[in-house]
C-alpha cells in the first residue's frame, strides 16, 4: 500500500469514492449479553458512556432485534488518507450538506468511510464524484 497522502487537495482528487450494495444500521446496546452478541458481526463499534455503538448489516441488526429502521449504505474512499490530513472530512460533509444528504464518517487507518442514508447513496456518490473531479483539475 502506498503512504498516507497527508495534502487535502490530493486527498479529495484521489478519493475514488466506492458505493458498496450491503446495508447497515447504527445500533446501540448497553447490556453485556446484547453487546457481546452484535459486537463479533459488527463493521465496527465505539463504547460510549451510554453505552455500546455497532454499526452492524441490516439483516444482522433484525436478526438480534435491533431497531432497523435508518438503514444507510457505506461509501468507501479509497484514498489511503493519512490520519493527520486536514480537509478531507470538510470537504465531504460540505458537498453532501449542499446536497441536503446527512452522512456519518468514520475514519479507519486506511480509507475514510461515509454511511448515508440508503435512499439518498446514489446521489451521494455523485456529489462525491464531482468534488474529486473538480479537485483533480485544480492539481
Amino acid at each position: 500500500m502506498t503512504d498516507p497522502i497527508r495534502d487535502g487537495r490530493a486527498m479529495i482528487a484521489g478519493m475514488t469514492p466506492t458505493l458498496e450494495e450491503t446495508e447497515f444500521v447504527y445500533c446501540t446496546a448497553s447490556d453485556s449479553d446484547a453487546v457481546a452478541k452484535a459486537q463479533s458481526t459488527a463493521l465496527g463499534w465505539f463504547r460510549e458512556r451510554e453505552g455500546v455503538s455497532l454499526i452492524l448489516e441490516r439483516s444482522t441488526a433484525a436478526t438480534l432485534g435491533f431497531d432497523v429502521s435508518l438503514p444507510v449504505r457505506r461509501i468507501v474512499l479509497q484514498v489511503h488518507s493519512a490520519l493527520d490530513g486536514v480537509g478531507l472530512t470538510a470537504a465531504v460533509s460540505a458537498a453532501l450538506c449542499a446536497e441536503a444528504i446527512p452522512c456519518n464518517v468514520v475514519a479507519a487507518y486506511h480509507h475514510d468511510h461515509i454511511f448515508v442514508p440508503s435512499a439518498m447513496a446514489q446521489r451521494a456518490l455523485e456529489a462525491l464524484k464531482r468534488i474529486q473531479s473538480e479537485s483533480a483539475r485544480r492539481l
